[in-house]
């Protein structure tokens, strides 16, 4: 099982998996050059939904498909500083809200 983090520091942000750096995947699509967001709906938190959604389904084209609605339902309502586990991501995306 995968955890990812998210953090504001003094740094700025920081979101890692298994204590890496997520790779942003501008290279699925890029909503936004000023890297990522959360805490509330627009492209920074959407580059943040689509790069955890790659990583954790390895499947582009499903993360592509489901980052609007992991935005709004999971990506806004984070804390400054987070985590997820798969587990999470797995039970968000099943909900049916």
């Amino acid at each position: 099982m995968k955890t990812y983090r998210g953090a504001r520091t003094i740094d700025g942000i920081q979101v890692t998996v298994n204590d890496q750096p997520l790779d942003e995947r501008v290279d699925i699509h890029q909503f936004t050059d000023g890297g990522f967001e959360w805490t509330y709906e627009g492209d920074a938190p959407q580059q943040l939904a689509l790069a955890l959604l790659a990583d954790h389904l390895g499947d582009n084209e499903q993360a592509l498909a489901l980052c609007s609605r992991f935005t709004r339902q999971v990506i806004a309502d984070l804390d400054n500083e987070w985590v997820l586990s798969s587990a999470d991501i797995d039970a968000a995306l099943n909900d049916d809200d």
